[in-house]
């Protein structure tokens, strides 16, 4: 009980003094300017996936459907496609993206009905 109190007193007479806790000729450790330096000036480059690389993989997902009577995939790779199906559209033109995710979701419906 005793150290919580000491700690607390402490901290309220750190809180009190209007001068920095650190010495002028220390750097502040908290400094923006001096922290972006640390991670380089270039940045990254974003992952862009290949448009056609995405439309085909989706187009053969949307086969393997097509082509199906029942549901081709066990619930856990049904699972995965459903979720990961319309984020994959995401890289492709709207109209096509939009149009892709209306076939796949025909598809899913009529073979969860079957």
């Amino acid at each position: 009980m005793f150290a919580i109190w000491y700690i607390s007193q402490i901290g309220l007479l750190l809180s009190q003094r209007d001068e920095p806790m650190a010495r002028p000729d220390e750097p502040d450790l908290f400094e923006t300017e001096t922290q972006l330096e640390l991670f380089g000036a270039d940045a990254a480059p974003a992952y862009r996936p290949d448009p056609d690389r995405v439309r085909a993989r989706l187009h053969r997902i949307l086969a393997e459907a097509k082509a199906a009577r029942t549901l081709p995939w066990d619930a856990s790779r049904a699972s995965l496609y459903q979720t990961i199906f319309p984020q994959m559209t995401q890289w492709l033109p709207d109209d096509e993206a939009a149009q892709l995710r209306f076939d796949f979701e025909a598809e899913m419906m009529r073979l969860k009905a079957a």
